[in-house]
């Protein structure tokens, strides 16, 4: 994976780009490329098969200076927004996973002109009475100094699915892919480790301020972020917002089933990207003898 470095406010920010065409801003989750994953995952590489996928590493991620300065979700998403103006980036798709989806929605209702079409996979950031999001600090301890099943467990449908597996193994991880995933859960920790716990109170009485396609796509066995919150995230969004629930799926449907939801999320953005059928305008002779005589007025010549 290429990642070049821009600066933002005096600080690094690494940015890897896949694809061609029409951009998106991809922002991350942990599951996921800048965290979980040191490459891009099988996911991204389809869905950058039909646009420009710009992703960013938040503060602290990858390649990415920490910022000190960041306390709340609030200072999360002013950064992104500098980021957006570093990259040239005015108004523009989002699609954004697991707290990366968080960050997303704050910055669809607090800046709608920025976000076109917006996309939301298993996104944290609303609380849902009765319905907690899951402890994903508790189970980042590995049993036994080694062992990461209920980390697969919260973050995939199964504790032994392959893909899990190849994140997640019950080893002691390679010193670039163990930096890696610390240094996104220090991120995670500055907005979600203290209560309130990877949540925002007042965010889901906002979602009503963004006016604009949102699709949520979530696992049927999220036990992250269970489902109430995609309902949660729907109703608040209004009419226009498209659920899908992927099958066999947990927290991390774009990573279990990469080419579904590269699927899902390419048809959705498409949608949104036709031109309106251009009129066809129709001269008649009085209106074009009465535009001739006009310009002969204009010009002095009668």
């Amino acid at each position: 994976m290429t990642t070049r470095i821009i600066t933002v406010a005096g600080r690094n920010v690494a940015v890897a780009e896949t694809g061609k065409g029409r951009p998106i801003l991809y922002l991350h989750g942990f599951a996921d490329v800048h965290a979980g994953s040191v490459g891009w995952l099988p996911f991204h590489e389809m869905l950058g098969s039909s646009c420009r996928v710009i992703a960013p590493a938040h503060p602290a991620c990858a390649g990415t200076d920490e910022d000190d300065s960041i306390d709340t979700i609030d200072d999360v998403v002013f950064h992104t927004q500098q980021v957006m103006d570093a990259l040239g980036l005015g108004k523009v798709d989002v699609v954004g996973t697991c707290f990366g989806g968080w960050i997303a929605a704050e910055l669809a209702v607090r800046n709608p002109e920025r976000v076109g079409r917006l996309v939301l996979i298993g996104a944290s950031g609303l609380m849902v009475p009765g319905q907690p999001i899951g402890d994903l600090f508790w189970e980042i301890q590995p049993e036994n100094g080694i062992e990461y099943r209920g980390l697969r467990n919260l973050l995939f449908s199964r504790a032994d699915h392959p893909a899990a597996i190849a994140l997640f193994p019950d080893v002691r991880s390679d010193i670039e892919r163990g930096l890696s995933q610390f240094k996104a859960m220090r991120f995670a920790s500055r907005v979600g480790f203290k209560p309130p716990y990877f949540y925002h109170r007042k965010l889901r009485e906002r979602l009503g301020r963004f006016k604009g396609d949102a699709l949520l796509i979530w696992g049927d066995t999220d036990r992250m972020v269970p489902r109430s919150h995609a309902e949660a995230y729907r109703a608040g969004f209004g009419g226009k917002t498209q659920l899908k629930i992927v099958a066999a799926a947990g927290h991390s449907p774009h990573v279990e089933k990469p080419k579904l939801v590269a699927g899902q999320i390419q048809s959705f953005l498409a949608s949104g990207s036709k031109r309106p059928a251009t009129k066809k305008i129709v001269v008649t002779k009085k209106v074009a003898a009465s535009a001739a005589r006009k310009r002969a007025v204009a010009t002095g010549k009668r």
